[in-house]
Parts: C-alpha cells; structure tokens; sequence
C-alpha cells in the first residue's frame, strides 16, 4: 500500500537525508521525498500496521533532520 503525506523540510539535502532514513524503516518498501512538492510517498509492507510504522519515519527523519515535519 502506498501513502502519502504532507512534510515541511528546508532544503533538497534534507529531503534526500528523510527519504534514506525511511527507506531505512522496517515496514517501509519504498520512500521518496520530493522538496519541491514538500511531499513524502511510502509505500508499505502487506502486513504492516501504517500508523506503528509511520511513527518510527518520523523518529529516524527526525535524526537525520531534527525540524522536518511529516505530517500524519
């Protein structure tokens, strides 16, 4: 399943930190960050509870770029 989300990130390297960093997330197939739009896409595991999931994004976004937003 893929969603998507409204994010407030400041420049394009952080975009590209936030989209490693959920790429990097269990329960996380896919993630692409785009600073133009300020939108983030993820696509989910089958089996995976979204909103358990998302919060572990936000967590590791927010280790690599500490005033991203993602909003859920």
């Amino acid at each position: 399943m893929k969603k998507s989300y409204k994010i407030e990130v400041d420049c394009a390297n952080c975009a590209n930190l936030m989209e490693e960093a959920a790429k990097k997330t269990n329960g996380v197939k896919n993630a692409i960050v785009n600073f133009m739009t300020q939108k983030m896409e993820v696509e989910f595991s089958d089996t995976v509870d979204i909103n358990s999931v998302m919060r572990e994004v936000i967590k590791n976004c927010k280790k690599v770029e500490d005033d991203c937003e993602i909003y859920i």
